[in-house]
């Protein structure tokens, strides 16, 4: 069966071909095994794509065989129950947002693409959960680094940064949106934090990396904030983009950045279930996060694989169920459930 490559795959091949930093390299493969038709006339080409994809992730994590070369100064390592990125047009106030929701101190300046890196930062979101933000530098199409586009493809969670004290944000919100269309990384619709508003636009399904994406309007104190948000609002329906939830916050408003960390909690998706150890009180000041939709014996493999493979059965306190009720490993967790793990390896 012939392969039938389209041009988007040739483009990306040629981008492969003559990339030389690792973070080109690997965002052109990635767009290459995107756009390859996927039939059986092409899985040993998918196959040789994900190989080299591998390698090159290899040698991006500075593994043995790299040469002991140091790794890229933008590999982030990832901490806490989730990861989101800062993403947004130049002078968004990202910075100043990272450094009001954390107890980080990014550099913050008058002018644009102060931040060079990406810079990691935890925020204490509900249930004293820490989340992971990330920092990043301005999204523009010819300005970006090129490594910035991979930092997308791997996150769990983008909250895109809009200025409504910019008289040019209309003018940036396009340019930041060009980025990631040329990127490929359409955001998605992700699970709408209560109270949130909405930047209405196109609800055809589109291609694009699957990470969820809020829209935060910063700077809401501004006099003409509201005049910029209607125009805002028109011009993300008339061009298309994708329906996103918004939150408007100011950093001098402590409750609108509580709602800011509720929100990002949320389009994470995660739920946080605690342990009860037979006989005594749940360990509520530590909770273990688990993807939506986790069962009895995620949760058990997740304390300790032997726990997991000792599995007998649990007794289940929470929303859904009664006091002590004897649940099995296939039975779905819920945010705020309890669990007494019963297991042969205790």
């Amino acid at each position: 069966m012939p392969a039938n490559l389209s041009a988007d795959y040739m483009n990306a091949e040629e981008r492969w071909r003559r990339a030389t930093d690792p973070g080109e390299k690997l965002a052109a493969l990635q767009d290459m095994l995107r756009a390859i038709p996927k039939h059986k006339g092409t899985e040993k080409m998918q196959g040789d794509i994900k190989r080299r994809i591998a390698k090159v992730r290899d040698q991006m994590e500075n593994k043995k065989g790299s040469g002991g070369k140091r790794r890229p100064a933008w590999v982030i390592d990832r901490q806490g129950a989730g990861q989101v990125l800062i993403a947004g047009p130049p002078n968004s106030g990202k910075s100043s947002l990272v450094a009001s929701l954390t107890n980080a101190e990014p550099e913050i300046a008058d002018y644009p693409f102060s931040t060079t890196l990406p810079t990691p930062a935890m925020m204490r979101s509900d249930g004293g959960v820490q989340v992971q933000l990330v920092d990043l530098p301005p999204l523009h199409v010819e300005m970006s680094p090129p490594w910035l586009a991979e930092l997308f493809r791997i996150t769990d969670a983008v909250a895109l940064v809009l200025d409504l004290s910019d008289d040019d944000i209309l003018v940036h919100t396009e340019a930041a949106m060009a980025y990631l269309e040329d990127k490929n990384l359409v955001p998605t619709y992700p699970k709408v934090p209560e109270g949130s508003g909405e930047l209405s636009g196109s609800d055809l399904p589109r291609e694009g990396t699957p990470y969820p994406t809020l829209v935060v309007g910063s700077k809401v104190d501004d006099d003409e904030a509201e005049l910029r948000l209607e125009l805002l609002r028109e011009m993300w329906e008339e061009s298309g983009y994708p329906r996103l939830p918004l939150i408007l916050v100011s950093t001098m408003d402590e409750d609108s950045l509580d709602d800011l960390r509720s929100a990002l909690w949320i389009i994470l998706d995660r739920i946080r279930v605690y342990t009860r150890p037979p006989g005594r009180d749940p360990e509520l000041s530590a909770p273990f996060v688990l993807p939506r939709g986790s069962t009895v014996l995620d949760l058990a493999y997740d304390i300790h694989k032997d726990v997991g493979a000792g599995f007998k059965y649990a007794r289940a306190w929470g929303e859904d169920t009664f006091d002590a009720q004897m649940v099995g490993k296939d039975y779905v967790l819920t945010d705020g459930d309890i669990l007494e793990i019963h297991a042969d390896s205790q």
